[in-house]
């Protein structure tokens, strides 16, 4: 009998990516929309506080153990900017990754410091008033493209270069891609922490 767990995303490019993990690790994944459970506001100024206040949230309204994920992409020329805000960087009505990377191109045209990194935070809490969630990080490092390429991905990713395979996250296979990624990576760290227990 699979563990019942429930995804506090709507984002299905995030569940696609994780509900094939953990089901090799025994969790059946309900992606919270699935419940009809809508998203809290994020009003946390890190991904840990975000992702530990939708686990939170998505725990209390299902009943179920609950995993949450906060990403985005840091860029250091503009101070760590998009950031938590990553998603709605344009503005947030409606959220629009065409928006949000025209945004970011527009605002790197001036600067010669292009590098920019991925960040996951990943947070298990097993109720809602778990006193010790376990929280999993990854970071994915590339540099920041002006122009589009590939159609693989969701968000940053054709603009999201990676100069050792020489192309985009959007271009990338999803099998290296889900191996090297921010959430690949924080995923690992999650099922690694989960089995020590």
């Amino acid at each position: 009998m699979k563990q019942k767990i429930v995804l506090a995303t709507g984002n299905q490019g995030k569940v696609r990516e994780m509900a094939d993990v953990l089901a090799d690790f025994g969790f059946e994944v309900i992606a919270q929309t699935d419940l009809g459970i809508d998203s809290p506001e994020e009003t946390g100024l890190t991904f840990v506080e975000n992702a530990i206040l939708k686990a939170r949230y998505a725990a209390e309204k299902s009943g179920l153990p609950a995993i949450a994920d906060d990403s985005g992409l840091v860029v250091d020329a503009l101070n760590g900017a998009p950031g938590v805000l990553s998603a709605r960087y344009a503005g947030a009505n409606p959220k629009s990754d065409a928006a949000n990377n025209k945004r970011l191109s527009d605002d790197l045209a001036d600067k010669t410091d292009k590098s920019c990194y991925y960040v996951c935070v990943l947070v298990l809490v097993r109720h809602e008033n778990d006193p010790q969630p376990i929280i999993a990080e990854g970071i994915w490092s590339g540099q920041w493209q002006a122009e589009a390429a590939g159609t693989n991905g969701f968000g940053y990713d054709p603009h999201f270069y990676l100069p050792e395979h020489n192309c985009t996250a959007a271009e990338l296979d999803p099998e290296i891609k889900n191996a090297e990624s921010h959430r690949g990576q924080a995923l690992r760290e999650l099922l690694r922490k989960i089995e020590a227990l």
